[in-house]
């Protein structure tokens, strides 16, 4: 049968005092390391200027993130009666309140140089998907929302953009060109990433990105571009708005 070990007042203090060096030891060691990270040269390019520790962690994160997309990774869908009645928008940049909606086309550059001009109606032709899923923004808040538009994927195959869709990334930006994003093209073609044109069986508001906006619930709403006028392709990441301001340019859930 074991014990209890008595011990001394002596040892206890001695116990005590090794306590606490190893404490102090080990949160001097974080502040260090800290202070050495924070004071670190920042990145380049399209990375928001973070310490290369950091923007190195946010990398191997979207690496392991970025396997777990694919037409088996769905995001919880709800019944319509679940979605709230009036959403809450997440952000305002780039819906200029000049915009004139009636001579809107979305500009699609393909790989060959020619740009395609597609209009809402063109859009509305094309078999129509909804979705009522739970949207997540990064400033902490979140709603479940009733969505209906067409598949990135439908709309890709409709319109014969094979060698397109082939490359890396897809860029989005706003007819002022003051709200950009970056999308990995295997998130593009998630079977739930919708051009969105109605919100709770209703046109867009302006407020929501009318005439038309992206949906990706498997991301953060900061990906989910209000009021597209150019989509572009390429195998380098095209800019990203809340990237080059410290974000993680993946932005996955």
């Amino acid at each position: 049968m074991n014990e209890n070990k008595l011990y001394t007042k002596k040892q206890i203090r001695r116990k005590t005092i090794v306590s606490f060096c190893i404490f102090f030891v080990l949160a001097a060691g974080a502040v260090i390391s800290w202070i050495y990270i924070k004071n670190m040269p920042p990145d380049n390019g399209l990375t928001g200027g973070l310490p290369v520790p950091v923007r190195t962690v946010l990398r191997a994160n979207e690496k392991i993130f970025d396997r777990t997309v694919g037409t088996q990774h769905l995001v919880k869908t709800y019944p319509v009666s679940a979605a709230v009645k009036i959403p809450r928008v997440n952000g305002d940049i780039g819906m200029n309140n000049d915009f004139d909606p009636t001579g809107w086309k979305l500009r699609v550059a393909k790989a060959n140089g020619d740009t395609l001009e597609v209009s809402l109606a063109d859009i509305k032709k094309l078999p129509k998907t909804e979705i009522v899923f739970d949207f997540k923004c990064i400033e902490g808040w979140n709603q479940v929302t009733h969505w209906a538009g067409v598949k990135f994927s439908d709309f890709a195959a409709a319109y014969h953009l094979d060698k397109e869709t082939s490359l890396k990334y897809v860029g989005m930006a706003t007819p002022d060109l003051d709200y950009y994003v970056g999308i990995d093209m295997p998130s593009a073609l998630h079977p739930q990433t919708l051009l969105c044109y109605e919100m709770n069986n209703k046109p867009l508001p302006l407020n929501q990105g009318y005439p038309l906006r992206m949906i990706i619930p498997v991301k953060y709403g900061i990906k989910s571009i209000k009021r597209i006028g150019t989509l572009y392709f390429n195998d380098k990441r095209p800019p990203d708005y809340w990237a080059e301001r410290g974000y993680d340019y993946y932005s996955g859930l």
